[in-house]
């Protein structure tokens, strides 16, 4: 299909700016610029609050959402886009405030440390912790611990995929479901969507590897299982996943496949791709209906979880 008459507008926009790759950027600019690109409309009315969970050695900031005030609520666990390296809680505020709305639950979204000044496995310690403490601290945040979910967008959806696999692994917190929203899966995702969306769609090959070397920058090695998901060996007992992709995004490829191998171990998967869509339009959701779409898609995932 051709781009999406939004995409299409939007992507035009950006390149009358002229603006540079993010791969030519500085780490404080690039995080400028991303953080310039949030909704300039107040998001859905819901309840929140600023608090801080403990990881190892460090706090971690979250910000939780509530569509009510009162009851204990089932909880989404939200780790944010950005490569790793940009993005916060400002910027996929919008999201969770919809998320939230939509699901009729709890959005606690996490804070966790971002490279290059954290590299490799920081952000992964973080999104583990931050499952472990909700679940131990559950009356406090006034949500349930037996509905637990966890969802992120690219590094955020890798980050969500990796944390589902610690959980089982070091048998931790029960998650009832993960929602992957075009999750990066693989240092080497190969050719493909990575060479065919590599340029002109948004995010490109070259600030993906750009963030891969950002977030490797302390010795990591790309082939763990805990860095590129998509090499995990056995992805069975993992929690049911929805996978959303974009047709004309390069990390579409390694999403898709991510799906294909949690189905194949026996895992309730749906996996959606969203054609002409491009990167980031979940989150871009104001300005694009397809955004909307998929918002709906995963709250109703989410809420048949936690029925």
């Amino acid at each position: 299909m051709p781009l999406h008459p939004q995409a299409e507008a939007l992507l035009a926009q950006i390149a009358a700016t002229n603006a540079p790759d993010t791969s030519e950027l500085s780490v404080e600019t690039a995080r400028e610029m991303y953080e310039a690109l949030i909704s300039p409309e107040p998001g859905e009315p819901v309840q929140v609050e600023d608090r801080t969970l403990q990881g190892s050695g460090s706090a971690i900031p979250v910000r939780c959402y509530r569509p009510v005030a009162e009851g204990v609520l089932p909880a989404l666990i939200y780790y944010h886009g950005g490569g790793w390296v940009i993005g916060s809680l400002d910027t996929h505020d919008h999201l969770c405030r919809a998320l939230a709305s939509a699901a009729g639950c709890a959005v606690i979204a996490v804070d966790y440390r971002l490279a290059p000044e954290h590299p490799f496995p920081a952000a992964v310690e973080d999104c583990y912790a931050a499952i472990v403490q909700l679940s131990e601290r559950a009356d406090e945040f006034n949500i349930d611990s037996r509905r637990l979910a966890v969802a992120g967008d690219s590094a955020g959806g890798n980050l969500a995929a990796v944390a589902a696999w610690l959980v089982r692994e070091r048998r931790g917190p029960r998650l009832c479901c993960q929602v992957l929203i075009y999750p990066v899966t693989t240092r080497d995702p190969g050719p493909g969507s990575m060479v065919e969306n590599g340029e002109g769609y948004l995010l490109t090959a070259k600030t993906m590897e750009w963030f891969w070397e950002a977030y490797l920058s302390g010795g990591g090695d790309g082939r763990q299982a805990t860095a590129s998901p998509l090499l995990i060996g056995d992805l069975s007992r993992l929690p049911p996943a929805l996978v959303i992709t974009a047709e004309f995004d390069p990390l579409r490829d390694e999403g898709e496949a991510y799906a294909a191998r949690l189905a194949e171990a026996g895992v309730e998967v749906t996996q959606t791709r969203y054609e002409g869509a491009i990167h980031d339009f979940v989150r871009m959701s104001f300005a694009m209906d397809q955004g909307v779409a998929a918002i709906a898609e995963a709250a109703t995932a989410l809420r048949r979880a936690f029925s």
